[in-house]
């Protein structure tokens, strides 16, 4: 079966860097987009970063030019690289695998921003 594995959660300090890791299986991951999503508590999951099949990227507003998101199709994971982390960063950051009307998700790493 189709498995997603984040990995990279922590805790951090408001200021520091984390780098998430999301590993794929089963599935041809280059003809997939790739996308990491977050939820933080009492919240909805909301789209964080998004890499398509052909590289282009897309981020939510609230991380733009603090998170970067990068895929290795010879290695079938994704990162999210992200700076500047700040206590809204505080979430689940999820790894999402879409193509059409398909879409695969892992079970989440915590990311903790707090001094």
């Amino acid at each position: 079966q189709v498995q997603l594995v984040e990995s990279g959660g922590d805790l951090v300090q408001p200021g520091g860097s984390l780098r998430l890791s999301c590993a794929a299986s089963r599935i041809i991951f280059s003809d997939y987009a790739m996308n990491w999503y977050r939820q933080a508590p009492g919240n909805q999951r909301e789209l964080v970063a998004t890499i398509t099949s052909g590289h282009i990227t897309m981020y939510a507003d609230s991380v733009k030019g603090r998170f970067t998101i990068s895929r290795d199709n010879a290695k079938n994971t994704v990162f999210l690289q992200m700076n500047s982390l700040n206590a809204e960063d505080t979430a689940v950051y999820y790894c999402n695998a879409r193509n059409g009307g398909i879409a695969y998700w892992g079970k989440g790493t915590l990311v903790t921003v707090s001094s």
